[in-house]
C-alpha cells in the first residue's frame, strides 16, 4: 500500500514550487501563440493561421520566418486556430480556454494534403508525429471504427497483428502482436494497465464505446511501460467533450441471434471545463446453446484546466460482463454450463503542468480493480460410473491438415478427483500506481525525459474447496529518454527502463529507434518521401498469480529429493519472462504523394517463458504426482523459448477525395525452440504412431499455437456529404494447434496432429450510414458477409452472417461542433 506520510514538507514545498511557476508562465501576457511545421518538424513560413471563437473567425495572420505566430486577446474565451499552407491539408487545432490576461501556447503539425499521419505518444511518451518515429506503431481513429461495438474489430486491420476469439461474441479474445504470446502485451485505457497481474486482457470484454483513439506499437516498451509489454503496447484513449452546448446522443440497434444493442452519450465544454459520459449495452445470444453474452460499459472523462499552465484530467471506465461458457462444442458435443461474470473498474487522474516554454511535467494516479469469476454450476456430460468421469457425446473431428478422429472425450472429472459442483474460480485482483514524468526541450531538435512509478498489486486465486493463494507485488520502475533529431532528417529515441519487481527482481530494458528521411515527402514527383526505420528493445513480462502459486521449483524444493531434481532438470525459481527484437524497414510514398507502402523486416526472440507441466510430463519425471496433491493439476517453470521472426507489407492509397484503400500482408516464422514440457513427453495418437504432438504446447521446432504463418486484411472507406460505407476484411491462414483432449480410456485416440489443424478463414464486413438529418442517421454492420464456417480456435465455431441495424439520435451540441 502507498505510504505518503514521508517526506511531507518536501513535497508540498516541490508541488508548490510548480504551482508557482505555472502561474507565473500563465500570467505573462493575454496572448495566444504558437509555431506550425510540417510532418518532419521543419517550421512552415508564411502559413495562414486563423483564430476561431465559436467556429466564427476572430483574426487572421500568418506565420514569420521561424514559423511562429501570435494573436492578441481580447476577452477570455475558448479558442481553437486553424493553420493552413500550400501544398499542406488545413489542420484545426483542439480547443482551448484562454483568459483575457492569460498565455496559451498551441503549435500546429500539417500533414500532407493527401495522407494524414497522426500523432502518437505510445512510441515515445511525449506527444510525436508518426512521421518522426522509427518504431513500428499504427494509429487509429473513430472514424475508422465508426460503427464496431468491439475493441478487437479495429485491432484485426493492423500490420503484424493476429486475433484469435474462442468461439462467438463474448469468448475468450487474444491478440498477438508479431508472434508473441496473447499476454505479452501491455493494454492501457487513459494511462491505466487493463491487463491482469501477468499480462493477460479479455479482448472480448472491452467495448468500443468512448474509445476516440487507438494506437498499437509492434514491439516492446518496457523501457516505458515496465513489466508486460513483451511484445507490444495498445493504447486505447477516451473521447473528450468538445461542443460549447452539451451534446446528447442515442443510438441503439439489433440483429439476428437476438441482438441489440444502445450507446447513450453525453458531453460539453464550458469555460475551463470539459466532459464526456456514455454508457453502453450489449446483449446476444448467439447462435450456439449456453452461449448468451452480457456486457453493459460506462466510459467518463472529465478535465479542468484551470489556466493555459496547467490541466487536471479524470476518467474512468467501469465493465460489467456476464458470459455463458459453452466449452469447445464441436469436441464435446455438449456445452458446458458454466458462466462468467466480470466487475472491473479502470481508474486515472493525471495532473500536466507546463512549467516553461520548454519545461513539462506530469503526475498520474492509475488504479484498476479486476473481478473475476468462473463458475461452472453443474457436471455436465455423460457419466461413466466406472472412472467417475464425464463425457461429451460422440464426435468425428477433422483437422484442417486432414487427419481424423472418433469417439468420445472426457468432459469433467467426478468426486474421486476433488471436483464439487458448483465449482468455482475466483481471481480478483487490484492495481494503484503513482507516475511521476518530467520532460525538458534542450533545445528544439533534442527533449530529455526522466519517469519514475511506483506499482503496489494485490491478488488471489481461489478454487472450490481450495486454499486461496494471494500475493502482493511492490514494483518500482524508472526512465530515462532522449528523443530528438538532426536538421529534420534523422529521428531517434534512445532509452532505457530499470525495473524492481516485487517478485523476479531487477532488470534493465534498453530501447532505441531510428528514422531517416533520405528524400523529404512532397506533393509533386512519383516517388517522394523515402524513410528509413531501424528499431531495437528488450522486454519484460511478470508471471501471473496463477503460474506463481504452482511453481516447479517450489514444489520440487518440497520434496524429499527435489534438490536433486531442480539440479538435474535446471529448474530455477519462476521469474521474469524476457524479449528481445529488432526490426528495419522502408516507408515509401509514392503517385503525387496520394500513396504510401511500407516494408519491415522483424526478428524477435521470446525466452524465459513460463510454462504449464501437466501431470503426465512430471510423473515422466519420477516425481509422485499421483499421490501429492500440490502436483496433481501440474505446475509452472520458465522453460519456454520460441523465435518470430517475418515481414509486414502495408499500403494506403487515396483513390479520390472520397474514396481510401489500404490493406496489408504479414509474413511469419516462428520456431519453438526450448520447452520443457514437449520435451520431457511428447504424446502419440495410436492411429498416426509416428507423429509426436504436443498435447498441451508446441512440440521444439514446431510452430506456436494460433499463430498463422500467413496473413493479411484490406479495407476501402467511402465518405461524402452524408453517406458513409466501409468494406473489410482479414484473411488468415492455417495455424498449429491443439485439441488437448483425452479418450474416455485415458489415451489419446482423439488427439490430432498440431501442424496447420486450425484451418484458414476469411472474415469479411461491410457496414454504412445515411444521415437523413443534421440529428437523424441510420446504419448497418453485417459481419461474416460469405457465412463461412470457420473456427478461429480449434472446436470454437465463429458465428455465421451476422447483421445489426439501428438509428443515431443526437440533440444539442449546434453552437460548436469540433472537426
Amino acid at each position: 500500500m502507498f505510504d505518503f506520510s514521508t517526506s511531507r514538507s518536501i513535497r508540498w514545498t516541490f508541488l508548490l514550487s510548480l504551482v508557482l511557476a505555472s502561474s507565473a508562465f500563465g500570467a505573462e501576457g493575454g496572448s495566444l501563440r504558437g509555431t506550425v511545421t510540417d510532418p518532419l518538424g521543419a517550421v512552415i513560413v508564411s502559413a495562414t493561421v486563423e483564430l476561431l471563437e465559436d467556429t466564427s473567425v476572430v483574426a487572421k495572420t500568418t506565420t514569420d520566418s521561424a514559423g511562429n505566430y501570435l494573436f492578441p486577446l481580447k476577452k477570455s474565451a475558448r479558442y481553437q486556430v486553424r493553420a493552413d499552407a500550400s501544398t499542406f491539408q488545413s489542420t484545426t487545432s483542439e480547443a482551448v480556454f484562454v483568459t483575457a490576461s492569460g498565455r496559451a501556447e498551441v503549435n500546429i503539425t500539417l500533414a500532407t494534403q493527401t495522407l494524414t499521419q497522426q500523432v502518437t505518444v505510445t512510441a515515445t511518451g511525449t506527444p510525436t508525429p508518426e512521421a518522426q518515429v522509427g518504431a513500428p506503431v499504427s494509429v487509429l481513429n473513430a472514424d475508422q471504427y465508426r460503427y464496431s461495438a468491439e475493441v478487437q474489430d479495429p485491432l484485426r486491420l493492423v500490420p503484424g497483428v493476429q486475433v484469435t476469439q474462442t468461439g462467438q461474441v463474448g469468448g475468450t479474445t487474444g491478440l498477438f502482436i508479431r508472434g508473441g504470446n496473447n499476454n505479452a502485451n501491455k493494454v492501457l485505457i487513459d494511462g491505466v494497465p487493463a491487463d491482469d497481474i501477468g499480462g493477460a486482457v479479455e479482448f472480448a470484454n472491452i467495448d468500443a464505446v468512448g474509445i476516440e483513439k487507438v494506437e498499437v506499437l509492434r514491439e516492446p516498451n518496457s523501457a516505458l511501460y515496465g513489466s508486460d509489454a513483451l511484445a507490444g503496447v495498445v493504447s486505447l484513449t477516451t473521447a473528450r467533450g468538445n461542443t460549447l452546448l452539451p451534446l446528447l446522443t442515442y443510438s441503439g440497434d439489433g440483429g439476428n441471434f437476438d441482438s441489440f444493442r444502445q450507446v447513450g452519450t453525453l458531453s460539453g465544454a464550458f469555460r475551463q471545463f470539459d466532459y464526456y459520459s456514455a454508457f453502453a449495452r450489449t446483449d446476444t445470444q448467439n447462435n450456439i446453446p449456453n452461449s448468451a453474452f452480457h456486457n453493459g460499459t460506462y466510459a467518463g472523462n472529465f478535465g479542468w484546466k484551470p489556466n493555459t499552465a496547467n490541466d487536471l484530467r479524470f476518467t474512468v471506465r467501469h465493465v460489467t460482463v456476464s458470459a455463458n461458457q459453452p466449452n469447445a462444442i464441436l469436441l464435446y458435443g455438449i456445452p458446458d454450463d458454466a458462466s462468467v461474470k466480470e466487475h472491473d473498474s479502470y481508474l486515472s487522474g493525471a495532473w500536466n503542468n507546463q512549467t516553461t516554454d520548454k519545461w513539462h511535467n506530469q503526475i498520474r494516479y492509475g488504479g484498476s480493480r479486476l473481478n473475476y469469476n468462473y463458475t461452472d454450476y453443474a457436471a455436465t456430460g455423460i457419466y461413466d460410473p466406472d472412472e467417475d468421469v464425464y463425457l461429451g457425446a460422440p464426435v468425428n473431428l477433422q483437422g484442417a491438415n486432414g487427419y481424423r478422429a472418433s469417439g468420445q472425450a472426457i468432459f469433467q472429472y467426478g468426486a474421486s478427483y476433488g471436483e464439487s459442483y458448483p465449482n468455482d474460480y475466483l481471481a480478483p485482483s487490484k492495481r494503484d500506481f503513482v507516475y511521476a514524468q518530467t520532460d525538458y526541450r534542450v533545445s528544439p531538435h533534442i527533449v530529455a525525459l526522466g519517469a519514475f512509478k511506483y506499482e503496489d498489486e494485490r491478488g488471489s486465486t481461489l478454487t472450490s474447496g481450495g486454499t486461496p493463494t494471494a500475493i502482493e507485488r511492490g514494483n518500482y520502475s524508472y526512465t530515462v529518454q532522449l528523443e530528438g533529431d538532426l536538421r529534420n532528417r534523422l529521428y531517434y529515441t534512445l532509452g532505457s527502463g530499470l525495473e524492481d519487481n516485487g517478485l523476479f527482481g531487477f532488470a534493465a530494458t534498453p530501447r532505441a529507434s531510428l528514422a531517416y528521411y533520405l528524400f523529404r515527402p512532397t506533393n509533386s514527383g512519383w516517388l517522394s518521401g523515402t524513410k528509413l526505420n531501424f528499431s531495437f528493445g528488450k522486454g519484460i513480462k511478470e508471471p501471473s498469480i496463477y503460474y506463481q502459486s504452482i511453481s516447479l521449483y517450489d514444489i520440487l524444493n518440497a520434496l524429499p529429493d527435489g534438490s536433486e531434481l531442480i539440479k538435474q532438470y535446471h529448474v530455477s525459481p519462476i521469474g521474469a519472462e524476457t524479449s528481445r527484437t529488432y526490426d528495419g524497414g522502408v516507408d515509401q510514398q509514392f503517385g503525387n504523394g496520394r500513396a504510401r507502402v511500407s516494408l519491415t523486416y522483424f526478428h524477435n526472440e521470446f525466452t524465459n517463458g513460463v510454462e504449464f507441466v501437466p501431470q503426465s510430463a512430471l510423473i515422466a519425471l519420477g516425481l509422485p504426482a499421483a499421490s501429492d496433491p500440490a502436483v496433481q493439476y501440474g505446475a509452472a517453470v520458465n522453460s519456454q523459448a520460441f523465435r518470430a521472426q517475418g515481414a509486414e507489407f502495408a499500403t494506403e492509397y487515396k483513390i479520390g477525395s472520397h474514396l481510401f484503400a489500404r490493406g496489408g500482408y504479414t509474413y511469419l516464422d516462428a520456431v519453438v525452440q526450448r520447452s520443457f514440457s514437449s520435451e520431457s513427453q511428447p504424446s502419440y495418437n495410436p492411429d498416426f504412431p509416428n507423429v509426436p504432438i504436443g498435447a498441451f504446447s508446441p512440440l521444439v521446432g514446431a510452430r506456436p499455437f494460433h499463430r498463422a504463418p500467413h496473413s493479411g486484411y484490406f479495407g476501402l472507406t467511402y465518405n461524402r456529404s452524408r453517406w458513409y460505407g466501409s468494406f473489410t476484411g482479414t484473411l488468415v491462414g492455417r495455424r498449429d494447434d491443439s485439441d488437448f483432449l483425452t479418450d474416455a480410456e485415458f489415451s489419446n485416440s482423439l488427439l490430432l496432429p498440431n501442424r496447420n489443424l486450425d484451418g484458414a478463414y476469411q472474415r469479411l464486413e461491410l457496414g454504412g450510414g445515411y444521415q437523413v438529418t443534421r440529428s437523424f442517421t441510420a446504419y448497418t454492420d453485417i459481419q461474416n458477409l460469405l457465412s463461412e464456417h470457420y473456427s478461429e480456435a480449434f472446436g470454437y465455431p465463429a458465428l455465421p452472417l451476422t447483421v445489426r441495424a439501428g438509428v443515431k439520435i443526437s440533440f444539442g451540441g449546434e453552437s460548436w461542433q469540433l472537426k
